[in-house]
């Protein structure tokens, strides 16, 4: 049973930094591009960063370009995101998303960025 499991959420105050795991189970990882999306309340869910299988190259939603990266671990069967800079608007539920021919979600990690 494949399984992605998130973690390192938390409260954080603008202008600083967590950074997201997500490691995955019963699933070949290497083969897997890997994703963080993330939903706001009341927002639909986005796209905030996605990296090849084998690392070799990412991209980025245009609101995190700078602030953000996105890296994994093939050995360690972990997808990993730096957030630093971070902004209010960047609350929101974090997902890890693993997709080949077909894809699978995690349960999701809370950011919430206050003073």
């Amino acid at each position: 049973q494949v399984q992605l499991l998130e973690s390192g959420g938390g409260l954080v105050q603008p202008g600083g930094s967590l950074r997201l795991s997500c490691t995955a189970s019963g699933l070949t990882f290497s083969s897997y591009v890997m994703s963080w999306y993330r939903q706001a309340p009341g927002k639909e869910r986005e796209l905030v960063a996605r990296i090849t299988s084998f690392g070799g190259s990412t991209n980025y939603a245009d609101s995190v370009k700078g602030r953000f990266t996105i890296s994994r671990d093939n050995a360690k069967n972990t997808v990993y995101l730096q957030m630093n800079s971070l902004k209010p608007e960047d609350t929101a539920v974090y997902y890890c998303h693993a997709v080949r021919r077909v894809d699978y979600w995690g349960k999701g990690t809370l950011v919430t960025v206050s003073s």
